[in-house]
């Protein structure tokens, strides 16, 4: 802005030209600074032009779980696994298909008579079917060990559910606590505005120098640029959002859970952490092992074959039918079926120890977690009862003062604590929304095992 500068005895004439052009500078820069609607209250903050999905209502929690759940391409893929895993498990077990048998017996290939099938008496074209059998024990560990990769692939699926609620739940409270603080530096963004006309008009009265004015000018700026920074993170957490929902519908500020209470109690969150997913899936790896370990040791069953075939004789001969049963001879098991054995034997033992080391894992991750929630929780009681109230006072005290004709810088500052008080609570807020969906969505929902 250019500066005004006059003789001294024209002071007091260049003081009022001089604060008639910042007046009327400033008018015009409010103008185009204001927003052109004011958002009603309980909606976010005014700035950037709502997106499309703000005008299509907002999502609720449970509505974007249900979405996610409904619409997961993973989830969709574990149902064609279980389906693939239920096809094997229904042709596990069966006998093999029969062979077809087709050959001539004694046929001379040497002398006058070779390749006569007139010559000699045995010699016959036959045809026959041969059948194996295996051994029962063999059948019945393979359909065993088939359910238990059924069982494993349900188990899978659950925890892939549990994994996409979690997922969803995290992704809508990252886009609500984004809401949340654009709503908080909306509301700063009104009071600010209301300080710069305060100031507009004190300049054009010759009560206010017209630095003071452009302070107020100043801050107006530095609240837009924060809302900028917030309405950039609301898309992303929203884009997250969408991935898992296939709807950009956002979630409204005043529409949250309460992040003070827990859907399942901490003292059976930690008597159920054989329920949570991976160890859901462990528990399914650990199962089909055992089953591998019979299957293994089933080996040395020996299987069976039958057999029949029909011999026909030329030159008026009397035709001939073969029958036979062959058994097998697992004579030799040391490096064969025991190595097998010992094999699937250990795989089980690792599948143990590696369950038991991921359900401590996990117990000390729920301890860690809930301890995280918990202390969130205290902190943002602190904020919301002293802090934020606090802030908020002083504020309100200091621009109150300053409409009466006090000075600027305290509540310039004043409103900077406010400002950065709003926004730590906004960004606990959301840790706390974030610790508090990472225990009310590790439990499958009730009615899954």
């Amino acid at each position: 802005m250019p500066t005004c500068f006059w003789p001294r005895p024209q002071r007091a004439v260049s003081r009022r030209l001089c604060a008639g052009a910042v007046s009327l500078l400033l008018t015009t820069s409010l103008a185009f600074a204001a927003p052109a609607d004011v958002a009603p209250a309980g909606r976010p903050a005014p700035g950037p032009a709502a997106s499309p999905a703000a005008t299509q209502g907002s999502l609720a929690l449970d509505q974007a779980i249900a979405l996610a759940l409904a619409r997961a391409p993973m989830l969709q893929a574990w149902q064609a696994r279980v389906e693939a895993a239920r096809q094997d498990a229904g042709r596990a077990g069966q006998l093999p298909d029969p062979e077809l048998m087709l050959g001539i017996d004694n046929l001379p290939i040497t002398g006058p008579d070779a390749l006569s099938f007139r010559a000699d008496e045995m010699t016959q074209k036959r045809i026959g079917l041969r059948q194996v059998v295996p051994a029962r024990a063999k059948r019945a560990a393979a359909r065993d060990l088939a359910a238990r990769r059924v069982d494993e692939a349900l188990a899978s699926g659950t925890a892939q559910a549990i994994d996409v609620r979690r997922a969803a739940a995290q992704a809508w409270i990252d886009t609500w606590a984004a809401a949340r603080e654009l709503h908080a530096l909306g509301l700063l963004r009104e009071e600010a505005m209301l300080a710069a006309k305060v100031a507009t008009a004190r300049v054009r009265t010759g009560a206010e120098s017209p630095s003071d004015a452009l302070a107020t000018q100043a801050e107006i700026i530095e609240l837009d640029n924060r809302i900028a920074g917030v309405e950039a993170e609301r898309g992303a957490a929203l884009a997250d959002l969408a991935r898992w929902t296939g709807v950009e519908i956002a979630p409204a500020a005043d529409e949250g859970p309460d992040l003070d209470t827990l859907p399942v109690p901490a003292e059976r969150l930690l008597a159920s952490v054989d329920r949570l997913g991976p160890l859901l899936q462990t528990h399914a790896q650990v199962e089909t092992a055992a089953a591998a370990v019979d299957a293994a040791r089933a080996e040395k069953r020996p299987d069976w074959s039958v057999g029949a075939a029909y011999g026909q004789r030329d030159g008026g001969r009397s035709d001939m039918i073969m029958l036979e049963v062959g058994i097998g001879l697992p004579l030799f098991p040391r490096n064969r079926q025991d190595r097998g054995s010992a094999a699937r034997q250990a795989e089980y033992d690792a599948a143990l120890h590696e369950r038991e080391d991921l359900r401590r894992q996990l117990a000390a991750q729920i301890r860690a977690d809930l301890a995280r929630w918990q202390g969130l929780r205290r902190q943002v009681a602190l904020q919301s009862e002293s802090l934020i109230p606090l802030a908020r006072d002083r504020s309100m005290t200091a621009l109150a003062g300053y409409r009466a004709g006090g000075e600027l810088q305290p509540w310039i500052n004043a409103r900077r604590a406010e400002v950065e008080a709003q926004v730590a609570h906004a960004e606990l807020l959301g840790e706390l929304g974030q610790a508090w969906a990472a225990l009310a969505f590790l439990l499958p929902e009730e009615g899954t095992r």
